[in-house]
């Protein structure tokens, strides 16, 4: 094989991780697709692993993250650099899995209908998940503080079902299999867990 020309498909020499994706952003911006290929490459399994623990599904979550790369890619030029690449990509990832989980459950869903809407649980997920990712940012420490405190507040099996599906990303059935219960006692702990959770944050939401 032949050698490669530079900058074609070549990842810059490596040193300090944000100066290296700083150069591949520059170079996509002035029209070098083979850069955001590297980026691409360099990302492509994290973003996966997150996409993830939204969407359950590997099939699903391999088709959001190319979606989500995709997005990035079309919002690129428009990027400042105010932010670290891999966090601006990161959020662009969550927030396209979340529209994701969030259309799909617009779906009409008998099994959940007993406990409540999907959608209730998606805007749930959405502010539990957003504690250990970069949108954690996006929350301010009052709300950090009583979601962690309802959590550790819950009575244990509460607990473990809440941390196992919005933490882990466990389904429903996985759930049931690690509690040793049935699937029906687990959607009716991860309600009654949501609705402790939720009753707390409308308090200092002033919605009570």
């Amino acid at each position: 094989m032949g050698k490669r020309t530079p900058g074609a498909g070549v990842m810059p020499p490596m040193g300090d991780a944000g100066a290296v994706d700083q150069d591949l952003v520059k170079r996509v911006q002035r029209g070098d697709k083979t850069a955001f290929d590297l980026l691409v490459r360099k990302y492509q399994h994290k973003v996966i692993k997150l996409v993830s623990r939204y969407v359950y599904d590997p099939s699903d979550a391999h088709d959001v993250a190319q979606e989500a790369f995709i997005k990035a890619y079309r919002a690129l030029p428009g990027f400042r650099g105010d932010s670290a690449f891999y966090t601006w990509l990161y959020r662009i990832a969550i927030n396209t899995a979340k529209n994701h989980v969030a259309a799909r459950n617009r779906a009409p869903v008998s099994s959940v209908s007993e406990f409540g809407n999907e959608d209730s649980e998606v805007d749930f997920s959405a502010r539990l998940s957003d504690i250990d990712t970069p949108e954690a940012l996006l929350l301010t420490d009052e709300v950090r503080r009583t979601i962690l405190s309802a959590i550790d507040a819950l009575p244990q099996d509460l607990r473990t079902a809440l941390i196992l599906r919005e933490i882990e990303g466990m389904s429903y059935e996985e759930i049931a299999k690690t509690m040793e219960c049935p699937v029906g006692t687990v959607r009716s702990r991860l309600f009654r867990a949501r609705d402790t959770i939720d009753a707390e944050l409308k308090k200092i939401e002033g919605l009570t």
